[in-house]
This record gives structure tokens, sequence and C-alpha cells, in this order.
């Protein structure tokens, strides 16, 4: 490139200051409103904007006026069909928080409304779910035995519920979901796995008919409880549970190889319930070791506001156990309601779903409801079945209510060895070992943190699993902004265009000129490093230009396309780079400096001291900028040598 390649660089603009108040508006604007609700309200009369707002904070208002009897119709066949699913699902999860059975059954009326009113999916079904009644026995389980003092143990359970509905609640109120957004997928997928096998290993209790185990959750434990009562074992149990887990087992396999026939895999469980409770009814296996629900009182919720345990010496460790299920329940929620919206090209609003949880678990609490959310295996049934709106909810809560009005005494023979192997059948779609292996190929890093996670649910406990693996997240994430990536850029082959030599081999090194680009903000975390790391990069492209014997090195380029912020340790660090530089002998060279960062470094006075002419829009502008000196400085070279020699003659 030759100096007459050179044409005048394009000024880099200083965009103009911003006063404090309205920079502050912004940045709060931007982290707490990205999805910006307010657009619907502008240009609205007064009553048209009240309309609005009732319409944002419940949806059902805006949707309902559109209903139509076509969508009621596969509502109610959707409705129907998750009703099936869960009631036997209520009761499973019941038994495995250690609640009463008819907890589970009251769990899937009243929640089920509030969120059908409050809700933004069309396709997310209500409901128990596994993970959060692990959590809600092992927590709690540890201050309460739920055998000795069932009272306290429920109305513990109910107070863990109630913080976190309020938990969730004011999540969305404060726009504050990001928060969830800490779970990440590696996370959530271990964890998941992690409880989906704990789970599976506690149902060996109902699998064997063993009445005396653990309620640790950890796999030792767990292992030694079952192999410590090998005398207590019931052959009888063993052989039903294993029948019925291959039954469910293959009705699941069979409707994923035919889609069409899902509504065997969502009827299943409760065959099982009614072919259960028939055999042991026939039977009399009741009297042979096979443990059955017993009774369940008939009639529908009982309100619960003075059960909840304030004065309780155990609230800490409700009020603990409701954020940590109050998060899990959320993130697997808006999750699983994100993915369906998916398949239908909607939207829904993340901070209303948490709304829409909170208040339905708030509610429920105060209605004998404990923790509900949206099951993954309950919304695809829903999905699959056809629904069109949050309706189907409404259905699955009236065939709820008939259950609980009239049908509960049908349940009294019902083996709980059948639920073990509902829960069992359940837990396994959870383990998603192929999802783990694709970490493994995309990246070594995410299947560490899903791993560990996953051990540490297994070896030591739900919460320690978690704790885990959010740890491991955040130290990746603090590794990323303290150790951020730098690269050696070269020039595309007959182009102005210049990459990572990493990325294209074919980039060719401009002569004279160190053209380095950082891939982050720059802040104190990080400053250090960066300020030695670009030594490195300088000394070590000297050595190499010494070794080949290639023209010395008398610029050096920082590409700042990627920085989008930087703070005053950040610029401290670039006037030691410059300083630096001078020292060596170099000139030190910015290209495409972002909006925040040219305004800081004019604010600091560090564009004096580099100089105006330092700075370009592009680094192809730098680079011919440079080219331009370093032959214009050569040219006075020869002929400042060439005058010498004529004056020598």
């Amino acid at each position: 490139m030759g100096n007459a390649d050179f044409e005048c660089p394009h000024p880099v603009a200083i965009p103009p200051t911003k006063p404090f108040l309205k920079s502050l508006t912004s940045g709060l604007k931007e982290t707490l409103f990205p999805d910006d609700p307010f657009r619907q309200f502008k240009n609205q009369s007064a009553s048209r904007k009240f309309i609005l707002g009732l319409q944002y904070f419940v949806p059902i208002l805006e949707w309902a006026p559109r209903y139509t009897f076509a969508f009621f119709r596969a509502d109610v066949i959707a409705g129907i069909t998750i009703a099936s699913l869960a009631v036997p699902q209520g009761i499973s999860y019941a038994n495995l928080a250690n609640l009463p059975p008819i907890v589970g059954l009251y769990s899937s009326f009243v929640p089920p409304l509030v969120y059908a009113i409050l809700g933004s999916s069309r396709d997310l079904a209500v409901g128990t779910v596994a993970v959060a009644s692990l959590l809600i026995s092992s927590m709690l389980g540890k201050e309460v035995n739920p055998n000795e003092d069932p009272k306290h143990y429920v109305q513990l359970a109910l107070t863990a519920t109630f913080f976190a509905g309020v938990f969730q609640s004011s999540l969305g109120f404060l726009r504050l979901g990001f928060i969830v957004d800490f779970l990440s997928h590696a996370t959530i997928v271990g964890f998941m796995g992690g409880a989906a096998t704990v789970v599976c290993l506690q149902q060996l209790k109902g699998i064997l008919g063993l009445i005396h185990f653990t309620h640790r959750t950890d796999l030792v434990s767990v292992m030694r409880s079952i192999f410590s009562q090998t005398h207590q074992w019931r052959w009888e149990s063993g052989a039903l549970g294993c029948c019925f887990l291959f039954f469910l087992i293959l009705t699941r396999h069979y409707s994923k190889r035919k889609p069409c026939f899902f509504w065997i895999n969502a009827m299943a469980p409760l065959t099982s319930v009614v072919l259960g409770s028939v055999l042991v009814y026939l039977t009399h296996a009741e009297k042979h070791g096979v443990q059955v629900i017993g009774h369940l009182k008939k009639g529908l919720n009982p309100p619960s506001i003075s059960e909840l345990a304030f004065g309780s010496p155990h609230l800490m460790t409700a009020i603990r156990t409701g954020i940590i299920i109050g998060v899990i329940a959320l993130a697997e929620g808006v999750a699983v309601g994100r993915s369906f919206a998916m398949f239908k090209n909607y939207h829904i609003d993340g901070n209303k779903e948490m709304i829409a949880f909170g208040m339905m678990n708030i509610a429920g609490s105060c209605t004998s409801c404990y923790l509900t959310s949206g099951p993954f295996s309950r919304t695809a049934v829903n999905f699959n079945a056809g629904c069109k709106t949050a309706v189907s909810n409404i259905v699955m809560a009236t065939a709820v209510m008939i259950t609980l009005l009239f049908l509960t005494p049908l349940f009294h023979y019902t083996p709980l060895v059948v639920l073990s192997s509902i829960i069992i059948a359940a837990m396994l779609g959870l383990i998603d070992y192929e999802a783990a292996i694709h970490l493994w190929k995309v990246d070594k890093f995410d299947f560490v943190v899903c791993i560990s996670a996953y051990i540490g649910v297994v070896i030591g406990s739900v919460e320690i699993g978690l704790v885990i693996a959010v740890i491991i997240s955040l130290l990746r994430m603090l590794l990323f902004v303290a150790r951020p990536r730098t690269f050696l850029l070269g020039n595309i082959p007959n182009s102005m265009i210049y990459r990572s030599v990493d990325q294209y081999p074919t980039a060719n090194n401009v002569p004279g000129v160190l053209i380095l680009q950082i891939d982050a903000p720059i802040y104190f975390a990080n400053a250090n490093y960066l300020r030695e790391r670009i030594s490195r990069w300088i000394y070590e492209e000297q050595d190499r230009l010494i070794s080949t014997g290639e023209p010395t090195l008398q610029y050096v380029i920082l590409d700042m396309s990627a920085i989008g912020s930087i703070d005053t340790s950040g610029i401290s660090m670039l006037e030691e780079v410059n300083k630096n530089t001078d020292r060596r002998g170099l000139k030190l060279v910015l290209a495409n400096p972002r909006s925040e960062v040219i305004k800081k470094m004019e604010k600091t006075k560090f564009i004096g001291k580099i100089g105006q002419e330092c700075i370009y829009l592009t680094v192809g502008e730098a680079v011919a900028a440079c080219n331009f000196m370093l032959h214009t400085c050569k040219s006075n070279r020869v002929t400042v040598q060439e005058f010498d020699a004529q004056d020598n003659v």
C-alpha cells in the first residue's frame, strides 16, 4: 500500500454528554424494561390506557373477547386429557413431598384457575412438580419429621409456598426476571437430571414396600437404607411396581414413535391407578404388604390462611425453602412456556409469567395447596392435545373439582407402588443424556457445569448441587470478564478487511504494524491483565520480527470495536500502555472506539495525551495512515541520505 492509496480519514465523532439523570433513567429503562411495555400506551386516551393496563396485568381480558366455540371444543378435549394426568401425578408428587395425598389434588384446582386469568402462555399446564416436591421434602424434613409432627410439617410446606409466591411476584413486579437467567441451560440440565435420579432412588421405598426409609437424598444414604433392610423387601410390591413401570415406559415409547397416539401416554398414569386399585381390591393385596393410599376426604380446598406458620421457630427454613423452590419453579415454568410458545410463533412475557406464578402460589398457600409451576410433561400433553388457550387449565381444574367432590373414595385402594412407578416413569424423561452429550460436543465448560450439578445433587443434596452449579457458572462468567480474549489481526488478501489470523490463516501481517483486538469491555477486573497481555503481544512480535529479519515494529493499533464500555481503571490502563509504547519507540493508535469509550476518553483528557490524529474510524483507515507515515519517513530518510552523499562529493 503506497502513498497514493492513502485518503483523508473520517473523523471520529465524540457524542454529546447527556445529563446524569437522563443517563441513569435510560440505563434503568434498558435494564428493567427491555421490551418497552409502555409503547402500547402512547397517544391513547385515559380510558383506553386504563383498559390496556387491565389487559396487561390480566391477560384473559385481552383474549377472552376473541374466544370462539372452536377454541372451547379444543380446550375441553385438552383439559380432560391433562386432568387424567393431573390426578395421579398430584397424588404421587404430594407423596414425594411427604404431604397428604389430598393436598396434591387441592394443588391442581385453585392454582390453574389463577394462572388462566393472569398467565400469558396458551399452552402451559399448571400443576405440582417433582423437583420442588423433593426440595420441600429434603429441606423441611431436616427440621420437622413429617411422620412425628405432620401438622407442623404441612404448615411449613404451606408457608414455604407462600414465600415462594411472594418472591416470584416480587421479581415480576420489580422487573427483575433476569435474575433467573443466572441458572444457565447447562445448570438446569444437570440439576434436573440429578434431581430426577434422586427422585427415582427415593421411589425404591414404594417399589420394595419399605416402611422406614431415610429422609436424606444423597446416593450413599439411600443405598444404605435400601440394602440394610433386605429382610423387609416385599416381593409382591416389587413385582407389581415393575409391571406398572414397564407398562408406563412402553406407552411413552409408543406415543413417541406414533405422535398421533399421544393420548395413550397421557391416559397411562390414570389407567395404572384404576388397574392397580381394582387389583388390590380384588386380591386384598393390602393385607400382604402392598401399601395403599387409604381414606381421602371429600370436599374442596379448605382455607389455610390461619395455617401459615409465621410464628414457627423454623420460619427461616421455610423462607429459605420458599426462595429456592420459587427460583426452580420459575426457571422450569418460564423455560417450558417459552419453548412451546416458539412452536406456535407467539411471545410470552417473562415478567408477567412471574407475577402469574407468584399470585397462584400465594392463592394456593391460602387454600391448602403447595407449590405449583408449569411441568414439562403436563404441558407437552396439553400441547399435543390441541389446546388453544389457558381455558384448558380451567377445564382441568373443573375435572379435579368433580374428583374432589365425588370421586375421592375411589382412590382408597390405590397402591403406593403404582404412584412410585408413575413418578419414576415421569422422572426418566428428565434425565436428558442427549443434551449432556450435546454440551460435551459444543462447549466443554458447559458440560463441566452440567456434570457438577448432577454429581452435587446425587452425591450431596439437591441444595448442594444447585449451589455448586450456580457458583461454577458465576466463576465462568467472572473468568470471561477478568480474562478477556485478545486477537492478532491480519489483512484478508485483496481487501481492506482485517480479521483474526487464527480464524483466517491466509490473513497477512502488515509490515511494521501490530494490530490487536480486545474482545470485551475493559473494567477494573481485567485492566491489569490486558496491560500485561498487550505488552506480551508487543515483545513477542518484536522478537519474531528480529528473528525473521522483517522491518521493525513502529505502530500498535488497538481495534476497540468490541469494547462496549470502559471504567476509570480501563482508561488508566490505556494511559500506561501508551507510556509503555512510547518508551519502546512505538506509536499507539486506536481504531473504532465506541460511543461510551470515546466520551470517557475525552472527559479524562486521554485524547489530548494520545493525540486526535491517532484515533481512526476503522482499522483499515488506521493501517493506511500508519503505512503512509512509514513510507513518508522512509522517503525522508532516503532524501537526507542523498543530500549527505552530494555534500560529501
